[in-house]
Formats: C-alpha cells, sequence, structure tokens
C-alpha cells in the first residue's frame, strides 16, 4: 500500500470534534478514493461508499434524490446492516461533483448528523460554482495531488530517519556526501519518468518496466480527455480544451513557455479572456497547473498577479516525460548534454512546490527578464524567488540578479536549483540540489499560545 501523506489530516479530522465534513479534491486517479476507504475502514466499524458516477452508469438509485429523508432511505437499501450511529458509521459520498445537488445537501446531512459524512471528487470548483447554496461553513475542503517526492522515497523503501536526514541538511544548508548524493539524484531520476500518479507508481514497483508504466500513464491521459467531452456540453469547448492541454508540451518548449491566445486556435485577433472557462476546466479539474506573473511582486503575491499571461504545466512529470521520450530512459537517467532537461525540470519544481500547498507565480519583466518561480515566504512575510537550472551553467542567471538588486522588492534572498552536490550561498543566492525541492513547504504552525 502506497503510504499517502494526507492520510494523517483525514484521519485527525475524523478523530477531532469538529463535525464539519471533509471533501478531498483532485485529479482524477490519485487516489483520494483508495486513501479516504483505507483510513474510513480503519476507523470505523461501519463504512459505506456510494459513487455517484457508478451509480448513474447503473440503477441510478440516488440520482433524483432532493430529500433527507428519501437520501436516508435509500441509503438503507445499498448499505443493508452497516448503517449505526453517527460514532460508529462512516458515509462515503465518492464523484460528488457528478450529483451536485449533493453539495447543497452537505450542510443539512451536517445539522442533522445522523451519520458522519467525507466526500471526495473533482472538478470540485466548476460544480461548487453552478450549485445554488454553497454549504459554506459546513465543510472544510482539502486539496489532494499525486505522490510527491518525498512520498516516493518512501514507497521506494527509504526510511524516516533517511527523509529526517535530508530534511536537516536542507534547513542547515548542508550538503549531502557523494554517495548520498548519487543515491538521491538517481531516485530523483526515476520519479521524473515514472512521476506521481498512485496507477503509475504501483506498475512501477511491479515491473520496473517503463513500458508498463507508459501504457498506465496514455490509458489516463484518454480517461482524462474523456473527462472533458463529458462535464462540456459545448463540443466547440471539448474541442479547445483537448487542444490546449495538448498544447501545454509544445509551449513549454518555447523560450516564454506561456499560453498564447491566439495559437490556440490559430486565429489573430483572439484574446486570452475569450477562453477563460477551457483554462478553468484544466485547473480546477486538476490536470494542468496554473503559474501567474507577477511584474511588480509585493507580498502577497496574489495581489500582483497578471491573469492574462498564464504558463500551464501537465500536472504530473511522469506524463510529460512519456510525451516527450517515451520509452527511452537515457535522456533523464543517462544526463544526454544534447537533451534539454530544462522545461522538465521546471515541471517537477511547478508539482512539488502546488502539492507542498505553495499557489504558483513566476517573475516577468520586459527590460528585466523573468525568474522562473515566486512564492510567499509566509514566515518572513516577504517573497522567495527560485530558479530551475537543469545545465553546468547554473550560475549565470541574470534576470535573478537584477531582480534581487531591486531595492524596491525588498527580496533578501533566492534559491538556486541545480544538478550539483554542493550547496553554498553567493551574493544572497544559495544554490543546491534539484531534489531539495522536496524541502521548500509552506510554513507549519509551531507549537505555542495563539490565544489573545
Amino acid at each position: 500500500m502506497l503510504y499517502r501523506k494526507i492520510s494523517t489530516e483525514i484521519e485527525a479530522h475524523l478523530r477531532s470534534e469538529d463535525d464539519k465534513i471533509m471533501v478531498v479534491e483532485g485529479a482524477r486517479q490519485i487516489g483520494k478514493s483508495y486513501i479516504i476507504r483505507e483510513v474510513g475502514t480503519r476507523l470505523y466499524p461501519n463504512f459505506v461508499e456510494v459513487n455517484f458516477v457508478k451509480d448513474d452508469e447503473t440503477d441510478g438509485l440516488f440520482r433524483d434524490i432532493r430529500g433527507l429523508d428519501e437520501f436516508y432511505m435509500t441509503l438503507s437499501m445499498v448499505a443493508g446492516g452497516k448503517l449505526g450511529t453517527k460514532s460508529d458509521t462512516l458515509v462515503f459520498l465518492d464523484e460528488i461533483q457528478h450529483y451536485p445537488q449533493y453539495l447543497t445537501m452537505l450542510k443539512f446531512l451536517r445539522e442533522e448528523g445522523k451519520y458522519t459524512y467525507i466526500a471526495s471528487g473533482s472538478l470540485l470548483g466548476i460544480a461548487l460554482r453552478n450549485t445554488t447554496s454553497i454549504p459554506v461553513g459546513s465543510i472544510i475542503r482539502k486539496q489532494m495531488y499525486q505522490l510527491d517526492f518525498e512520498e516516493w522515497l518512501i514507497a521506494e523503501g527509504w526510511g524516516k530517519e533517511a527523509l529526517n536526514h535530508i530534511q536537516d541538511c536542507f534547513h542547515q544548508r548542508l550538503s549531502l556526501s557523494e554517495a548520498q548524493h548519487e543515491n538521491l539524484l538517481g531516485e530523483f531520476k526515476k520519479y521524473l519518468l515514472v512521476g506521481g500518479l498512485p496507477d503509475a507508481v504501483n506498475t512501477y514497483l511491479e515491473t520496473h518496466n517503463i513500458v508498463r508504466v507508459r501504457e498506465t500513464q496514455a490509458a489516463i491521459r484518454d480517461l482524462y480527455k474523456e473527462d472533458a467531452a463529458k462535464y462540456e456540453q459545448e463540443s466547440s469547448k471539448k474541442l479547445l480544451i483537448r487542444r490546449i492541454y495538448d498544447m501545454i508540451i509544445s509551449q513549454m518548449e518555447n523560450k516564454k513557455k506561456r499560453i498564447v491566445a491566439k495559437d490556440i486556435r490559430d486565429k489573430r485577433g483572439d484574446r486570452f479572456e475569450w477562453f477563460a472557462e477551457e483554462f478553468e476546466y484544466l485547473v480546477s479539474s486538476g490536470i494542468a497547473l496554473d503559474v501567474h506573473a507577477i511584474a511588480n511582486p509585493k507580498y502577497p503575491l496574489s495581489k500582483s498577479a497578471q491573469k492574462n499571461l498564464l504558463k500551464l504545466y501537465l500536472n504530473d512529470v511522469g506524463m510529460l516525460t512519456g510525451r516527450l521520450y517515451e520509452y527511452n530512459l537515457a535522456p533523464v537517467m543517462k544526463d544526454e548534454r544534447s537533451i534539454n532537461l530544462g522545461s522538465v525540470y521546471e515541471s517537477v519544481v511547478a508539482q512539488e512546490l502546488r502539492a507542498h500547498g505553495h499557489d504558483l507565480f513566476y517573475y516577468d519583466n520586459a527590460k528585466k527578464g523573468e525568474v522562473d518561480y515566486l512564492v510567499n515566504n509566509v514566515a518572513k512575510m516577504t517573497i522567495l524567488p527560485i530558479e530551475v537550472k537543469s545545465g553546468k551553467d547554473y550560475t549565470s542567471h541574470k534576470a535573478l540578479d537584477r531582480f534581487l538588486e531591486n531595492k524596491e522588492y525588498n527580496i533578501p534572498e533566492a534559491i538556486v536549483l541545480d544538478n550539483e552536490r554542493e550547496v553554498y550561498t553567493m551574493n544572497n543566492v544559495t544554490y543546491m540540489p534539484i531534489y531539495y525541492i522536496m524541502c521548500i513547504k509552506r510554513a507549519q504552525v509551531p507549537e505555542g499560545n495563539y490565544y489573545f
């Protein structure tokens, strides 16, 4: 069984006295149902699962239900003797976005408190936007992503002491030993090829065969495209969503790496805002990560985001390397000089930062250049710039230098992620190996007294 960090948060919520209903969001095929099922069956003697997609494809028992009494009656039909009390019964409403009326019903299910509930779904951002009565105050929304690199290492058998050692070295700005570096960098390269989608990781662990892994990823990619057809009624929008999704990889090979409106339909004069719904679908469904431009950075960064300058990355780096290199392992595993891994490294950094709770931005200035990522440094209430380098010229970064020199920005430090082992700081820039991205997390709440 793959270890998932979110299981601790789900368990903590279910054990707490908070009666709000947790709704776990995320892309298809990232393991939401699996981990809820694992935690739920472990904590509750009675675990009842209702999948609304399967219900709609079969007898549709829950399809047209509007009232609580009818819901309880139907639930008892499928649950048999598994319905007890709130303390011993967990009802899992899976794919809740498929029957949006249940999003409204969550408020009343919570108020009545007959059982304990948890829900999951994809495209919940779009479903909630179209819900007439949003259950504000009754739900806790929790975003889930595929396995991050730390979870990958656990799947590969790395223990707690090894992971703590890496974290300690990162925080103390220390280098790993040569042997440790080579071992960890090797794991990172494998992660670039496989990615973090649970089915792909399990296929790798079972077979160690890149052909089988790519077959798994191709099936998931087809599923993502089918979802676009399912949730968008207009055929033109379906085609545009698929077009933009397929464009993500080709756009990453461009210097600016951002989506250009005129390229979507190959029509001059097209405006970025005309495709707002298509972008929202790709991001809300979790199959693409959005990175917004910042020209004049201020903390917090969301105040300065430019909505019409957007980069999109695939949600999973394994899906990217599958499209770029197919079954060829050499470009990633053997550091072939002729292969530019820049877009792959940028993708995995976006994936890790988002999984660690960061909103994603990049610096874009016509005169001063571009910096790959800006994230909010909540602990210091400032901004942390991150530059990603895959080649030997990792100390060359004119745009980052200009960015740090601007006194108006008041940026105290920056990080450059590269392939080299040594960690060192020069001119307020700390150089560190790419695998340390696993350690750049949002500030956690320390122990202390927070009453006032």
